[in-house]
Formats: C-alpha cells, sequence, structure tokens
C-alpha cells in the first residue's frame, strides 16, 4: 500500500504497473534527466510514478531489496517504497534509500551531479556527509 506522500501526488502523474515498464520508464526519465540510468536497481517493482508538475517519483517494490554496487563496492537498501524530488541533473529529498558506511546505515538524502563534471556523481546523507563516483559504477 502506498504511504500518504504519494497519494497526495497520484493525481495528475504518470503511473506504470508490472517490473518491466516501471524499469523502462524510470531508466527512460534518468536517462532525460542526466542522471545515471542504474541508480536504482530496484527488482519486482509494483508500481512507478512521476508527477511532473510536482516534480516527484515514486518506486513502490513488492520486498526491499540489499545491492551492492561492485566497481565500487558500496552496499545499498532500498525499501519497499522510494521517493524523491527531480530536476535536471538531481534527485533530492530522497526517501527509502540507505548505503552502509563502516558499521551504520545512512539514509541518502540528494544524489547529483555536477554541471562541470559529467563523469561524476554524488551522493550525500542525512549527516551531511557526501562522497562521489564515476557515473560508470551505475550504468546498467
Amino acid at each position: 500500500m502506498a504511504s500518504k506522500t504519494i497519494a497526495s501526488y497520484r493525481n495528475g502523474a504518470e503511473i506504470s504497473t508490472g517490473d518491466a515498464e516501471c524499469k523502462k520508464n524510470s531508466v527512460e526519465l534518468f536517462k532525460d534527466l542526466g542522471l545515471p540510468k542504474g541508480l536504482f536497481p530496484l527488482d519486482n517493482i509494483e508500481e512507478f510514478g512521476y508527477n511532473r508538475n510536482a516534480g516527484f517519483i515514486w518506486f513502490v517494490q513488492k520486498k526491499k531489496i540489499e545491492h551492492t554496487f561492485k566497481k565500487i563496492k558500496q552496499f545499498v537498501s532500498y525499501a519497499t517504497e522510494v521517493t524523491a524530488f527531480v530536476e535536471k541533473g538531481k534527485l533530492k529529498k530522497i526517501t527509502g534509500v540507505k548505503t552502509k558506511e563502516l558499521l551504520l546505515w545512512l539514509s541518502v538524502v540528494e544524489v547529483y551531479m555536477e554541471e562541470a563534471s559529467k563523469e561524476k556523481v554524488t551522493f550525500k546523507t542525512g549527516t551531511g556527509l557526501s562522497e562521489s563516483f564515476n557515473v560508470s559504477a551505475f550504468e546498467i
């Protein structure tokens, strides 16, 4: 069941259902935004929504997944519900995404690419820490 936050953005949103269609549409959106297509390697996606007017996206998947980006050895957890506000080259106010740093799980709240360098993507946590990686680590 989608949260109240998602429910408030459903009206006027483009909504996809089914894993294949959701993956296809989210990859196209990330490409249009100039973001790496493999940022959210989700599985068994039930719903993907995009409210263009609000710049709000969401994913609802069957179960939480954990993924390791092998090229950078980064361990990331994706909740059953992932949301974000989007704009060109940026995801902000992200919910449902955590990264493991040492023994701590930190919420990822923003992902962006600098205008000057399209080769790096930066992840910012709720604690204010940020780290940049080569875009190639997040390609499909």
